[in-house]
Order: C-alpha cells, then structure tokens, then sequence
C-alpha cells in the first residue's frame, strides 16, 4: 500500500518552523517559574536579586554564543521584536546622516513589513537582488548602496530555501562605507557558528525557539558604540533600549540552550548534515521533475527544500502529514496570511525572488532537521515519499500530458 494512515511515531522535519524545547532548558527555567519570582528590576528587594544574577549568566552566555560581549546583549520577547527594534532603532538614530534603508528581496516578513512604517516616517527603501539560489547580488548591493544609505538588512540564512547568505562579505563593504549592517540570525544562532566580529554585523537577531530554547525569548545584538532608538515607551530596562519586565525564566532558558549549543554545535552541525545529504541524495534518485531549492553548498545543515512538477504542494504536505512526516510549505509564518493571488494562495516571496513561477510557489516543500532526527527516519520518509507523488501525479492531467496520454 502506497500510503500508511496510522504511524504510531511522527517524524518532525519542521525545525525551521520551531524546536522542542531542550530537557536541560527547561530544567534550568523551573526555579524561575515560582520559587526564584522576584522582579529583577527590585535590586534592592531580596527576592530581585537571584533573578537580576540569573539575567547577567544568560547575558553571558548568549554573549559567548556569538563572541561578544555581555554588554552587547539585549534581550527582547520574539525575533520579530528583535528585528523592528534593529531596524527602526538603528534608522531612527542614524537620519540625520541620510534616509535611504536597503532590505534583500527574501528578508522575513518582520523586516520586508516594516518598509510601509519606514517609508511613512520619510524613511527610502529599496531592495537588493538574489540569484536562484537565494544570494545577494553584491553588485547590486554595490550600485543602490548609494550616498545616504544609513543601514542595511540581510538575513544571515534563509529558513525557507537554507541559503547562507555572504554575510562577512557585505558587513566589510559597509563597514569601508559607514553603513551599519543588521542580520536577522533566526536561522543560524546556535545552529551553527557565528561570529558577530569576523561577520562585521553592528547588530543581529537571535531566536531562542529556532535551537532548542522556549518561545518568548530573543535578543539583540548590538556592537557596542552603535545608536539604537528604543522603539517601546516605558521604564528603563535592558540598558534603556527594551522597557518591560523581562521574562526571567524564558531567558534563562534561552541562556542554556545557548551554553548547549556551544558545546554541542560541532556535533550536531556534522551529524545534521550527513542526514541531509542522505535525504538529499535519496529525494534526487527517486523522484523525477524534481526542482531544488537554495544554494547546494553554502545551505544550513539538515535542511533540504525543493519543488516537484505537477505536484499540488499542499496535497503533498498533508499527505505526509498523514504519513507522520512534519514538514513545510513555505513559510511557517506566512501559513495564515490573508492576502491571496489569483490562485487562492498566497505566492512565498523568497520563492519569487529566486525565479520559481508562481503558480509553482506554493508547490514547495522544505525538510528542516534537528538533532534527534535518524537515518530510520530519513530513510522512511525517503521509503514513502515517492508513493505519494506518484498517486498525486495520476490526478493530475498536465502529468498525463507531459507523459504522452491524451
């Protein structure tokens, strides 16, 4: 039988759309949930003080993560938040040395979103080109970083298609210019190695949820001597640049799961990439009218994205979701998007960006790996996947055509 409805153990290939939260990060949070409760911002108060010490060990480790330093760490609620605080913070404080702003063509929605707000302030954007693998032109970078330009933002990888971008490349180029250079690293902080310095970024994101960390905690990296305009009203938090109360036990959370990931990042990254290039392989051997997506080469670990021909995307990822594979179409953030095309669906821009037809565009699908995934489990999901296409294939009459039936 072509297909197999009852699966006892799912197999989670989503990684990219969030991680479980590691036994030892939630371990570490427990105390900060009831028992260490105190505010941190009461330092005079006995009950504030563990929780203030707590924040400054995760600073550290978050810092150590990316080799800065503890002072250039500044925690915020999601990578979303992270991301408008770089990007308006750094724009609002640098206009008065020019307004243009420059955003590549496959950035997450919680940069590409900010350009009507930015535009509305008098702010120019623009943005950069990518090639089909999803890289930015750096000849087009070079001719729209014209004079005026205060800020640039490049993911460090992209989640959808695994591309890593040329990130130490463009932070020189900036840097020579004067341009700050900001890098959603949602996709690659604590998945693989990242150095703030050797990169040349002045500010970069990171995502607790994406390696093993709780939801509800990010931060910010901001090189130290960069302005940043808060961008939230309210008291004095995380050195004047985040008010709120911070979520003691999310950070601490996001703070051991950065310590793990230093001590297990060579690990993983090896073990991630051996089982995407066996999934790679196998995808590539059995299915035909198969399109990759993303750079082969310069691609997160683990991560494997393409597009078959005359295949409906969405019927495949439900029934590999009923096969017990969970794995994604598009992005995981633009899954409840309102606004539709022609189609009914909503086109991916990463996708357009790097020239997949559009009707194509919601034919994709991405495998994203993590650490407890298997050779059984690559192996299964390589044992059923070709099954399903074949009997989606046989709905489809442009498949018949190309085949030579009538």
């Amino acid at each position: 039988m072509w297909y197999y409805i009852c699966v006892m153990n799912r197999i989670y290939f989503d990684h990219a759309a969030t991680t479980p939260c590691d036994p030892r990060v939630i371990e570490a949070m427990a105390p900060y949930l009831a028992v260490n409760f105190g505010n941190p911002s009461s330092i005079l108060v006995e009950e504030g003080a563990e929780p203030q010490r707590a924040l400054g060990e995760a600073r550290a480790k978050v810092a150590r993560l990316l080799n800065a330093v503890p002072e250039e760490i500044i925690f915020t609620a999601s990578a979303t938040e992270s991301n408008n605080l770089a990007v308006k913070g750094l724009a609002l404080a640098n206009r008065h040395k020019g307004n243009r702003i420059l955003f590549s063509d496959i950035e997450h929605y919680s940069v590409m979103n900010q350009a009507d707000s930015l535009k509305g302030l008098g702010f120019d954007v623009d943005y950069l080109r990518v090639d089909p693998y999803g890289v930015v032109d750096l000849e087009d970078l070079k001719k729209k970083a014209t004079p005026g330009t205060i800020l640039v933002s490049v993911m460090h990888a992209n989640l959808e298609i695994g591309t890593i971008e040329p990130a130490r490349e463009i932070g020189l180029f900036l840097r020579e210019r004067d341009i700050l250079f900001h890098s959603d690293g949602a996709g690659t902080c604590g998945q693989i190695p990242v150095d703030v310095a050797d990169l040349t970024v002045d500010s970069m994101t990171v995502s607790a949820h994406q390696f093993y960390g709780p939801k509800g905690a990010a931060a910010l990296y901001l090189r130290k001597g960069v302005p940043l305009r808060p961008i939230l009203q309210g008291g004095y938090q995380e050195m004047g640049y985040r008010a709120g109360t911070e979520n003691v036990p999310a950070i601490v959370g996001l703070g051991e799961a950065s310590r793990i990931a230093v001590s297990e990042m060579a690990e993983r990254v090896e073990r991630l990439t051996s089982l995407g290039r066996r999934l790679w392989k196998g995808i590539e051997e059995e299915i035909d009218y198969l399109h990759f997506t993303g750079h082969p080469v310069r691609r997160l670990p683990g991560h494997v994205s393409f597009w078959i021909e005359y295949v409906e995307g969405e019927s495949l990822l439900l029934w590999l979701n009923l096969n017990g594979i969970a794995s994604a179409s598009g992005s995981a953030c633009a899954s409840n998007v309102l606004a539709l095309d022609e189609t009914g669906l909503k086109a991916s821009h990463v996708l357009t960006a790097v020239g997949v037809p559009p009707e194509i565009c919601h034919g994709s699908i991405a495998f994203t790996l993590g650490k407890e995934n298997t050779e059984a489990e690559v192996d299964f999901t390589l044992s059923a996947l070709p099954g399903i296409v074949e009997k989606l294939r046989e709905m489809s009459p442009l498949y018949q055509k190309a085949r030579g039936g009538k």
